[in-house]
């Protein structure tokens, strides 16, 4: 199965912890024969420092079409939400949010999922399969692909009439349809005019198989943050040679293996220090370090503090 990357780690440009996100606002809904969508706003950490950002992810298994699928994923950064407008907050119905008491800065996850029934209507009989729109409109693509999407204003303003909206009910519903037309037109008018989609510079990762391979890898070192693992052994995990899963890892998500798994480490490492209140040398075990020393300087060059000084912050 086809696994994109996580929008949200993209644009942060490295790995989110699940205890950093604070949820201050869910939607999941099922509009009855259209869309599937689901808008979850987080509040904002100071320290995030993020690119906005779209994907798009074309699912296809040619043996089972009920599993088709195109979504459209968007992460944005800096907007404004308050917990208290849908109770008629008076600043912000009067589009005066900075006034407002309960304003909180957010990052919002948005996603889209269109179902190959819905998007057929959008496809000439006559045309179908003529260009790459149609073959992924009509599900004729032969394989799954994502792809990173600019955001230009005019899908922002877009996304932030979804994330400001006062429609209830079916009128939300129409609301929302209508504005997932638009940004489906504006994301294949990305796609328009390039033959090709899968521009890899490893010719290896044209196949579906070893990019899966490439994120189960990535999965993997996720699960493993206290137990630090060899490349050697990564390799033998998911099946593929060492020199795929380097170059490959660096060419999908933008770093080394080495350096997104002490990321990664790091900034889990700064949560279990300042949030959960933990010794630097509880964290430095829970991580597998072999020393205190080696720990604190591995921790300085991700933060610029020593651990002991990131409590005194």
């Amino acid at each position: 199965m086809h696994q994109p990357p996580d929008i949200l780690a993209l644009a942060y440009k490295q790995p989110v912890m699940q205890e950093e996100l604070v949820l201050l606002q869910e939607k999941d809904r099922q509009i009855p024969g259209s869309v599937q969508y689901r808008i979850n706003r987080y509040r904002r950490h100071p320290q995030w420092n993020m690119d906005d950002m779209g994907m798009m992810v074309y699912h296809f298994k040619k043996d089972q079409p009920k599993e088709n699928y195109f979504e459209l994923r968007f992460c944005m950064s800096g907007n404004v939400y308050c917990k208290q407008k849908e109770h008629e907050c008076d600043s912000c119905k009067l589009n005066n949010s900075r006034s407002c008491n309960e304003r909180t800065e957010t990052v919002d996850v948005l996603s889209f999922r269109f179902s190959p029934v819905h998007l057929s209507q959008f496809v000439k009989p006559d045309k179908s399969g003529s260009t790459l729109t149609d073959n992924v409109l009509h599900f004729k693509h032969p394989s799954s692909f994502s792809k990173i999407l600019s955001l230009c204003s005019r899908t922002r303003m877009v996304l932030e009439a979804l994330l400001n909206h006062s429609y209830k009910d079916s009128l939300e519903n129409i609301y929302v349809n209508a504005q997932m037309q638009m940004l489906l037109l504006y994301s294949l008018e990305c796609m328009l005019g390039e033959k090709d989609i899968e521009t890899f510079q490893c010719k290896f990762l044209s196949n579906e198989a070893d990019r899966e391979k490439i994120s189960h890898a990535r999965e993997i070192l996720l699960q493993h943050i206290g137990e630090p693992l060899t490349i050697k052994e990564l390799s033998r995990k998911v099946a593929i040679n060492e020199c795929y899963l380097k170059k490959g890892f660096k060419e999908m998500f933008g770093t080394t293996i080495f350096d997104f798994y002490q990321s990664q480490r790091m900034e889990h490492a700064r949560y279990l220090l300042y949030e959960k209140g933990l010794s630097v040398t509880e964290v430095s075990v829970m991580l597998g370090y072999s020393s205190i020393s080696h720990f604190s300087t591995a921790f300085k060059k991700h933060t610029g503090l020593k651990p002991c000084e990131l409590l005194l912050h």
